[in-house]
């Protein structure tokens, strides 16, 4: 099970590296641990191009993850990576500027290193994002379920059609719990 992080995990806040603004979406440890129950992998990729435009740190983001990651394990359901871009087209930080970072989504470059770091078969996976991008890296990638949430669900420009949109992440756990 393949998560963005911002819109899905969390409350999408714009640029969110502190706990304070760190709001759980809910039903998303719902979520979690009906892939635990079902034996799947749950990893987290992220944009984070705040990083590049240095709005937060590396550092920031890091920490923020470390919580995260504990939240989830207490939850009984352990992420097993988070990866993450911090590339952005326009960052001031030579290090961080790419126009087309392969790990930057929509390019599938994150997805595609989860694969080869744990050995996860990408046609059998589920992707849940909620934007165009998430969903255009998860096909570029080869996952064989894409699922759109939130505002993004209602979306009709979208240049790669999801195989299921729902409104809340409560929803998508709902859904994926029933999948056996």
């Amino acid at each position: 099970l393949f998560l963005d992080r911002d819109g899905v995990i969390n409350v999408d806040r714009n640029y969110v590296y502190r706990r304070e603004d760190f709001d759980w979406q809910p039903g998303i440890f719902d979520l979690a641990r009906a892939a635990v129950a079902r034996g799947d992998v749950i990893v987290v990729v992220t944009n984070q191009s705040g990083i590049g435009r240095d709005y937060y740190s590396e550092q920031d983001f890091q920490i923020l993850t470390a919580w995260m990651r504990a939240r989830f394990e207490a939850e009984g359901a352990p992420l097993a990576a988070v990866y993450h871009s911090p590339f952005h087209p326009d960052s001031e930080q030579p290090q961080f500027r790419h126009p087309d970072h392969p790990t930057r989504k929509p390019r599938p470059g994150m997805m595609l290193a989860a694969r080869d770091d744990l050995d996860i078969d990408l046609a059998a996976s589920v992707l849940v994002g909620d934007r165009g991008s998430d969903i255009e890296a998860g096909a570029a990638a080869g996952i064989g379920t894409l699922v759109l949430v939130g505002d993004g669900a209602q979306a009709h420009d979208l240049r790669v059609e999801p195989t299921h949109r729902f409104e809340t992440v409560a929803q998508v756990a709902a859904w994926y719990a029933r999948q056996g």
